[in-house]
């Protein structure tokens, strides 16, 4: 099928309208008329600095399962989980706001990362970093010493009489 389209009329194309910056908002208007639901996308919860190897193998577990991000943010260290509440509709809305819970009610634009570029102090994405980063301020990781007598016998079967191995 053929293009019937004049240059012109491509050209007179709908441009995506610009996003009002937080200062330029007119008299009722809300953020979230223009925002893209970007709190609603994701969840953090604050946890423990690590300190030892434990701590930072706990972490590159969490990192292991993909879609999570640990970050530390005014020096406290957060799980970040990437996951797109299943009440925000595809306008950016929320399909339950007169019964949403109350963490989303208590929730206010005042400090809303809708002009927020997002930097941490610390952003680790996948468990190689945050081991890389273990690495290089902990102490060498200790190798589990072997107890002081043999290890356990090697026991053959399959002869006449079971061999021994120690």
């Amino acid at each position: 099928m053929l293009d019937n389209a004049t240059p012109a009329s491509k050209s007179k194309s709908k441009s995506k309208p610009r996003r009002p910056k937080r200062d330029e908002l007119k008299a009722g208007e809300c953020l979230c008329d223009f925002c893209t639901g970007k709190c609603c996308r994701y969840f953090s919860l604050p946890i423990d600095e690590p300190r030892n190897w434990d701590d930072y193998d706990a972490i590159r577990w969490y990192l292991a399962h993909g879609q999570t991000i640990v970050y530390v943010h005014e020096e406290q260290w957060y799980l970040m989980v990437l996951t797109t509440c299943q009440y925000l509709l595809p306008d950016n809305r929320c399909a339950i706001y007169l019964s949403r819970p109350k963490i989303c009610r208590e929730y206010t634009t005042d400090a809303c990362e809708y002009d927020d570029p997002s930097s941490f102090e610390k952003l680790f994405e996948t468990p190689e970093q945050i081991w890389e980063y273990a690495e290089a301020l902990l102490p060498p990781r200790r190798r589990p010493a072997r107890a002081g007598g043999p290890g356990l016998p090697i026991v053959t079967i399959g002869t006449s009489s079971p061999i021994v191995v120690e």
